[in-house]
C-alpha cells in the first residue's frame, strides 16, 4: 500500500488550490474560500498568511457591505508585483505583454513581423520589447516565467516548433532562442496559439464553466484548441488540433503544408482572397476589406464570403460530431468570418451535424478578444507557480 500524502504535500496542495482560485476569480473573501475549498477558517487563515508572507496575495477589509457584524477579510492577488511575460508569434506580427497574477495585462508591445522571419530573428525583437517593459517594473516585482503562443505544431516536451506552414518555421527552437535573449532565470514555455487561446477562454473567458470546448483560431491558416472533459486535448506529442489540415476536397487546392484539399485552403486567408478576386492581397486588413465590400453589396465579395462560410459550417459540423462540444468559439480571422457569415455557418451546421450533438452547442466569439493568446501563454507560465506557490523566486 502506498503511503498517503505527507502534511507538507497536503499544505502545498491547499496553497496551490487557494492561489489558483484567487488567480482565476480575483478578490475573494476568506468566508467564500472556506466554502469553496472545503477547508475550515483557521486553515484558510494560515494558508493566506503563508501566501501573504511571500508576496503572492494581500488581505484587506472589503468595501462597505451594509451587513451587521465583522466582515470577512478579502484575499487579492498581487497582480502588480507577481507577473509573467507572454508572447504571441503570429504570421504578420509579434506581440509581447507583461501579465500579472490574476490575468491583468500590465503592459504590452506590438511589432510588425515580416513573413519568413525565423525564430533566431524573432527572439531579439521580442526580447527588445521585454527590455522596454522592464524599465517600469517595480523593483520588488517577481517574474515567475514566460509563455509563448506560436502558429504551428509545438512539441510538448521541449517547445520546439516542428512545423509552422504559415510562418515558414521547421524545427525552430523559439523557447530556447527567446530564453537566451532574455537572460532571465525563468522557464520559457511554448504552446500552439489555438491551444493556449482555448486555455485562456476556458479559464477566465467566455467558456468558463464549460468542460467541452472547441476554439477555432484563424490567421493565414486554421487550428483548434480543444478542451475535453475540462482538460486540454493536445495529443501524444502535443500536435493535436491541426483541424485546418483535415482533407475536405480530394485533390483540391494545394496547401502550404504540402498536401492538397485541406480545410484551410477554403476558409483561410488565401482561399477567401482568391475567391474574392484579390489573390495579390494578403493579411488581416485585406480580409476585412473583403468583408466590408460584401457588406456594401459587392457581388463577388458576397459570393466569396458565402462560400467560405459554407465551408466553415461544413467543417464545424464534422468537429461537432466528433467532439460533442458545449461551445464553439471563433477566434482570430475565424471571428471575422463568423460575424460576416453567421447565418450561412449556422445553416450548414444545422444540416450536417447530428441532432444529438447539436442540441446544446453554443457559437461564440472570444470574450478576451485578441488578448486570448497572450493571456493563455501567461497561463502556461503561471502553472508552475500555481502547482507550488512556495517555490516562487
Amino acid at each position: 500500500m502506498r503511503p498517503g500524502p505527507s502534511q507538507d504535500e497536503v499544505r502545498r496542495q491547499n496553497l496551490g488550490a487557494l492561489l489558483r482560485h484567487v488567480h482565476v476569480h480575483g478578490a475573494t473573501t476568506r468566508a467564500e474560500l472556506t466554502t469553496t475549498l472545503g477547508l475550515n477558517r483557521s486553515t484558510i487563515g494560515a494558508l493566506t498568511a503563508d501566501l501573504s508572507a511571500v508576496g503572492l496575495v494581500s488581505e484587506g477589509a472589503p468595501k462597505e457591505t451594509g451587513r451587521a457584524g465583522r466582515p470577512s477579510l478579502v484575499v487579492r492577488p498581487e497582480s502588480a508585483r507577481v507577473y509573467a511575460y507572454a508572447y504571441s508569434v503570429e504570421v504578420d506580427r509579434l506581440r509581447a505583454a507583461r501579465i500579472g497574477l490574476g490575468g491583468a495585462v500590465l503592459d504590452r508591445r506590438d511589432l510588425d513581423r515580416p513573413r519568413g522571419l525565423l525564430a533566431a530573428e524573432a527572439a531579439p525583437l521580442l526580447a527588445g520589447a521585454v527590455k522596454e517593459m522592464q524599465q517600469v517594473v517595480p523593483t520588488d516585482a517577481i517574474c515567475v516565467g514566460a509563455g509563448v503562443a506560436v502558429c504551428g505544431m509545438v512539441r510538448r516536451d521541449d517547445g520546439l516548433v516542428r512545423l509552422g506552414p504559415t510562418t515558414g518555421w521547421v524545427d525552430e527552437p523559439i523557447g530556447a532562442a527567446l530564453g537566451a535573449e532574455l537572460g532571465i532565470d525563468v522557464p520559457v514555455t511554448v504552446g500552439n496559439v489555438a491551444d493556449v487561446a482555448a486555455f485562456a477562454e476556458h479559464t477566465r473567458g467566455v467558456a468558463a464553466g464549460c468542460d467541452n470546448v472547441l476554439y477555432l483560431y484563424g490567421d493565414v491558416g486554421v487550428g483548434a484548441g480543444i478542451i475535453a472533459g475540462g482538460r486540454r486535448l493536445t495529443g501524444h506529442g502535443g500536435y493535436g488540433g491541426e483541424v485546418g489540415h483535415m482533407k475536405v476536397v480530394l485533390d483540391g487546392k494545394p496547401c502550404e503544408c504540402g498536401s492538397r484539399g485541406c480545410w484551410e485552403t477554403e476558409i483561410g486567408e488565401h482561399g477567401l482572397l482568391r475567391a474574392a478576386g484579390r489573390s495579390g492581397a494578403r493579411g488581416r486588413d485585406a480580409l476585412l476589406a473583403v468583408f466590408d465590400a460584401a457588406d456594401r453589396g459587392d457581388a463577388r465579395a458576397q459570393a466569396a464570403v458565402r462560400q467560405a462560410g459554407d465551408w466553415l459550417g461544413f467543417g464545424v459540423a464534422n468537429l461537432v460530431n466528433v467532439f460533442n462540444p458545449e461551445m464553439v468559439i471563433f477566434g482570430g480571422t475565424m471571428r471575422d468570418l463568423y460575424l460576416a457569415a453567421a447565418a450561412q455557418i449556422r445553416s450548414r451546421l444545422n444540416s450536417n451535424a447530428l441532432g444529438a450533438c447539436l442540441e446544446h452547442v453554443r457559437l461564440r466569439t472570444p470574450k478576451l478578444g485578441e488578448d486570448a493568446p497572450l493571456i493563455g501563454a501567461a497561463e502556461l507560465a503561471f502553472e508552475r507557480l500555481l502547482a507550488d506557490p512556495l517555490d516562487v523566486g
